[in-house]
């Protein structure tokens, strides 16, 4: 637009109303063109560019979650009280809050930021890691570790590398520098993530029940700060373009899209929003994450009881040149929105002076019911705020089970060869564990810091991080996150329930009591009726899930349009991939249960039964590169009884070690129980596959749900059978743990080993070889 003389240098709402016909690039924002006469008909009147900007960002699919929102309703509709009696913040906040006890609160969440990773690998891990840790701030807590969920494409691709060392280094680098432990999480590797990596990061926090704080800006007068770094051109357009559509890496506009990040500047912010807390200065507070100040100002006018004015030109530059629409868009990270009492704001500059942060007034709340923005002035936004931060466009999408699925759940493993002899599944095992999936994370988990801070109990390798929050009396949390897009591709409601399952039994095992969800969502395009078919039926399975389990979602994550390829077509879109976090609570950290056995002479025993189930197996993966049948089937009667057995074990003191059972079944965690701390087994399977009705193949690799392996001292036998025999669940004593050497493995100095009597032994020194050395061959 070229300005006369006596025209304003940007385009205000005089001009917009004067001027009806002006082109604007609604579509190169990522709106529709019905969604874009929507919005002139809300206002009477075409857009200003700043208003453009912000319902664009603020209508993406990232922040409004228009075609999903009518799906992710179930996580509140199918929920009891039991669900709710410890919810203190549900879904609809920066984050959810849950009621651990003693009047101790905690809040956690999991969220995407896959398409930057890609574009920028470093960089997109990094905020994405800054971003969920501020999430977790606003809510009033100090943020107390970070878990990350890393989907890659083909190990062996030529790609794979820049991405996995930028996102890696990402990861660790931002974490690292904030001095949050780092207790958890997946990498897995696969074809179908090749255009369409999945990072995924997960923050939790800490605060007393008092301390909670929400978005909203209530309070006439009230001024609105903006503290923290200045804004600049970075992340433009992030939330509307580059996460919210079909992702294109050859499109120049892309890369500008990704943030760029400060962890010393985000570390200054956390101790100083903590003090301002302290100090009672803060009214409500919202993070800069996705839409930057669009979303900040609209979310908080909306979510009060007024409105709010403000001026857009005291907002702080590092770039003198950005338009009022690029301010408004910006995704500059580290930047926080705080609403203050004016009897309150020198006490709260005073703070952000001492942490030497930048603050600015930028605005105050109104009773007028609108989000006014000035720039130099001139009125350039004048709209509802709820129009643009929660009445948006909401889509009921065309879904439909896909025309391949039949197909693919016919194709099942059962004409595969399998080993038989006792030398052939020993191959079996070292190649299993030398495969990607299944090999030792420790390249990556290496690189993080796990035990800042001295409160981690367990970290990665274990089935679950545990953190301590109460250093006097011990009271603790527990954090497992579990996904398989494999499953969820064969069965998209069962397999958003075996997600939930396997992080479930995950805190189990670790001792804590499951109380509280967080998921994220990872699929394709939603103007794809196949995508949408598996959102839909993830979203039904993971509700129906939750309720059976009682435990409910308190917030999350969607992300779609993770694909590249033509719409209808079976590999159209990454593998379906829910991601689902489990918290737990442990009365003690100092009772928490290890996933590997640290003594000889204790009895092994696998709870739970198992079947012949190996569609979508590691082994059929790893093996025969096949990907058809129908998943484990789903007992969560049964994870629920194993649940109780294991956390009354670890309270009583009955066992030594836990570890579940998933992907690479029996033999993947008898191996990872052995060389967690250098113990060996000896293992005899006849009793099991008699009783179940398995071979001994079936025995070791099926990936039955709903299973446990510990390790009981001799002197609680007695105790640990009678539990489960009155609770009716399936057991058997399949083994014992032991440190000696084995009579026909030659060699003096074998070491331990893992022996299955009458089929193979593997000295754990083998076993550590080839689980450990995968990661460190392809990346170095």
């Amino acid at each position: 637009m070229t300005a006369s003389a006596d025209a304003p240098l940007f385009d205000t709402v005089d001009q917009a109303a004067s001027t009806p016909d002006t082109p604007q690039p609604w579509a190169e924002l990522g709106l529709k063109e019905d969604e874009y006469q929507r919005i002139r008909e809300l206002l009477g009147r075409r857009p200003t560019a700043g208003e453009l900007a912000m319902y664009s960002v603020m209508w993406s699919e990232h922040c409004s979650y228009k075609s999903s929102k009518v799906h992710l309703r179930q996580f509140g509709e199918k929920t009891d009280a039991a669900m709710r009696e410890h919810l203190m913040v549900g879904i609809g906040e920066n984050a959810g809050v849950v009621d651990i006890g003693d009047g101790w609160a905690v809040t956690f969440k999991v969220e995407s930021h896959n398409h930057p990773s890609f574009v920028e690998p470093y960089q997109g891990a990094a905020t994405g890691v800054g971003g969920i840790v501020r999430d977790i701030l606003s809510m009033g807590a100090r943020p107390i570790a970070v878990m990350d969920q890393l989907r890659f494409g083909a190990i062996d691709h030529v790609d794979t590398p820049r991405v996995v060392h930028g996102v890696v280094a990402g990861v660790g680098g931002y974490g690292n520098c904030l001095g949050l432990p780092n207790v958890g999480g997946e990498l897995v590797f696969d074809p179908s993530y090749q255009g369409n990596p999945l990072v995924n990061a997960l923050c939790i926090g800490v605060m007393r029940h008092e301390d909670i704080h929400l978005a909203n800006a209530s309070g006439i007068g009230n001024k609105v700060v903006l503290f923290g770094a200045r804004t600049g051109g970075d992340g433009i357009g992030g939330a509307s373009i580059l996460a919210s559509e079909t992702f294109d890496d050859t499109k120049a506009s892309k890369r500008p899209s990704v943030q760029v990040g400060d962890p010393f500047m985000e570390k200054v912010l956390i101790e100083c929003c903590l003090e301002l807390f302290a100090a009672k200065a803060v009214e409500g507070i919202q993070d800069l994450g996705a839409a930057g100040i669009s979303c900040a100002t609209s979310e908080l006018a909306s979510n009060g009881d007024g409105g709010m004015y403000v001026e857009l030109d005291k907002v702080l530059l590092r770039d003198p040149t950005l338009t009022p629409a690029e301010i408004l868009m910006s995704e500059s990270q580290e930047r926080m929105m705080a609403v203050v009492r004016p009897d309150k704001l020198d006490a709260f500059l005073a703070i952000t002076d001492k942490w030497a942060v930048e603050a600015a007034i930028i605005g105050e709340v109104t009773g007028t019911g609108r989000l006014i923005i000035d720039h130099h002035g001139e009125r350039i936004v004048d709209v509802e705020p709820r129009s643009v931060a929660h009445d948006g466009p909401i889509y009921q999408r065309p879904y439909a089970r896909p025309g391949w699925q039949d197909s693919l759940q016919a194709d099942t493993t059962a004409g595969l060869a399998r080993p038989e002899t006792g030398d052939e599944l020993r191959a079996t095992l070292l190649r299993l564990l030398a495969s990607p999936n299944l090999a030792s994370k420790a390249w990556v988990t290496n690189q993080y810091d796990r035990y800042v801070q001295g409160n981690t109990a367990l970290a990665q390798p274990d089935d679950a991080g545990v953190l301590r929050v109460d250093e006097g009396s011990g009271l603790g949390i527990a954090l497992a996150t579990d996904g398989n897009g494999r499953y969820t591709k064969l069965d998209p409601y069962t397999g958003a329930q075996l997600a939930l399952a396997e992080s479930y039994r995950n805190v189990a095992t670790s001792g804590a009591r499951p109380l509280a969800v967080t998921d994220c969502l990872n699929f394709g395009s939603p103007e794809d009726p196949d995508a949408m078919w598996q959102l839909a039926e993830a979203a039904r399975g993971l509700a129906d899930g939750c309720l059976t389990l009682g435990v409910p979602v308190t917030g999350g994550n969607v992300s779609l349009y993770n694909g590249t390829g033509e719409p209808g077509k079976i590999d159209s879109s990454i593998h379906p991939t829910p991601v689902v976090g489990v918290l737990g609570v442990l009365d003690d950290v100092a009772r928490a249960t290890r996933s590997g056995w640290t003594l000889p002479g204790q009895a092994i025993y696998l709870l739970g039964t198992t079947r012949g189930e190996l569609d979508g197996s590691a082994w059929a993966d790893v093996v025969h590169s096949h990907l058809g049948g129908l998943p484990p089937a789903v007992d969560l009667a049964a994870e629920r009884t194993l649940a109780a057995i294991l956390i009354n074990s670890s309270r009583d003191g009955l066992v030594d070690a836990a570890h579940d059972l998933s992907e690479g079944g029996l033999a993947q965690a008898l191996v990872e129980g052995c060389l967690r701390y250098g113990v060996g087994a000896r293992v005899w399977l006849t009793e099991l596959c008699e009783r179940d009705g398995v071979t001994e193949f079936e025995a070791l690799f099926a990936e039955s749900t709903a299973r446990a392996i510990v390790a009981v001292p001799r002197t609680e036998e007695v105790r640990f059978v009678d539990m489960c025999v009155a609770r009716g669940f399936p057991h058997a004593r399949i083994g014992v743990t032991d440190d000696a050497s084995a009579d026909d493995v030659p060699g003096d100095d074998a070491g331990p080993v893992l022996e299955l009597q009458s089929l193979f032994t593997v000295p754990l020194a083998e076993l550590a070889e080839a689980h450990t050395g995968t990661l460190p061959r392809y990346f170095g």
